[in-house]
């Protein structure tokens, strides 16, 4: 459970005479599995919740034993309302100063007892940044964030995967979405909904016009359907199968994008769909070598067939003179 999940969850069991697990799922964003797998946590960890069965039931604190509130100023419940963020991504939206007196007022209100855990914060340090990771612009959630909140329009320069040079665009945006670690500007371009990478937005600058965004949308509806995007609606769907040593490999990096046929593989390999959005995002396959045969289609074989000719090209002996 991540230290955000926690207090989210704990809040709302707080703020609430009982509620059901669906619900909780539902508030912090996850599975039933895991609001379960959390309730468990917090008894382990010796906090009093229970849970009733029955149309009147549900999971609840006991009176007086779960986070106080009535301490926090608007402005502090409403940064700590952000559900899901870690202390970096909060620190890039430039909250983090309010979470960060928020938390130590719930921390400072509850009495200490003799036989009390240590608490949470002395014990665990969350550092979700990736390893060795830099940024590529000087975009940044919190500079962003004054021009989204004041409905303007951005002018965006936008460096592609897909483009060899930079494009120019105006957007309405919606706000800013940060899904698995990486933050997005979720925007309308000529009407059609577009996430764009911040580390890709190379620069920026608020348009004297207001937004105009499609109406009955909000930043929730358009992100979840852009994401259901991604993660249903493939241009190229690859088939391969992926050496046994290399399946765990390929699982963390395609993630939703691999599907496996079959949970046991063969002493040949695992046979299994990738899914890519363009034709040349199946480079990605280049680092795996041979330990990933693709059988189909065609224009996928050819591709990674020209790709890694070039790059024998590029590292091979140069002529001599």
């Amino acid at each position: 459970m991540t230290p955000d999940r926690f207090f989210s969850l704990m809040l709302l069991l707080a703020s609430r005479d009982a509620v059901t697990t669906q619900e909780l799922a539902s508030a912090l964003g996850v599975s039933l599995r895991t609001v379960t797998r959390d309730l468990n946590w917090l008894r382990e960890a010796g906090l009093p919740v229970t849970a009733q069965r029955g149309r009147l039931g549900g999971v609840s604190m006991l009176p007086g034993s779960g986070a106080d509130v009535t301490r926090l100023t608007p402005d502090e419940r409403d940064h700590l309302s952000l559900a899901g963020l870690d202390e970096k991504q909060r620190a890039e939206l430039d909250t983090s100063a309010e979470s960060r007196r928020a938390l130590s007022k719930i921390a400072a209100a509850r009495s200490r007892r003799v036989d009390e855990f240590l608490p949470l914060t002395d014990v665990v340090h969350v550092d979700s940044r990736p390893w060795l990771q830099a940024r590529t612009s000087d975009t940044t959630p919190a500079a962003l964030i004054g021009a989204v909140r004041r409905g303007r329009r951005l002018r965006i320069a936008y460096d592609s995967l897909h483009e060899a040079r930079l494009r120019d665009l105006v957007v309405d945006p919606y706000g800013l979405f940060a899904k698995a670690g990486t933050w997005y500007l979720v925007a309308d371009c000529a009407r059609v909904p577009r996430m764009y990478r911040l580390e890709r937005i190379t620069a920026w600058t608020a348009v004297d016009q207001p937004r105009r965004i499609r109406e009955h949308q909000t930043l929730a509806t358009v992100a979840a359907a852009l994401v259901d995007e991604w993660e249903h609606h493939h241009a190229i769907e690859v088939s391969a199968t992926i050496d046994p040593t290399q399946i765990d490999r390929a699982q963390r990096i395609f993630g939703l994008r691999l599907v496996r046929h079959g949970h046991e593989g063969s002493v040949t390999g695992h046979r299994v769909t990738i899914r890519f959005l363009h034709l040349e995002d199946v480079r990605a396959l280049l680092p795996f070598g041979s330990a990933i045969t693709v059988h189909g289609p065609a224009e996928a074989k050819a591709h990674l067939s020209d790709l890694a000719t070039d790059l024998a090209h590029h590292y091979g002996p140069s002529p001599t003179s």
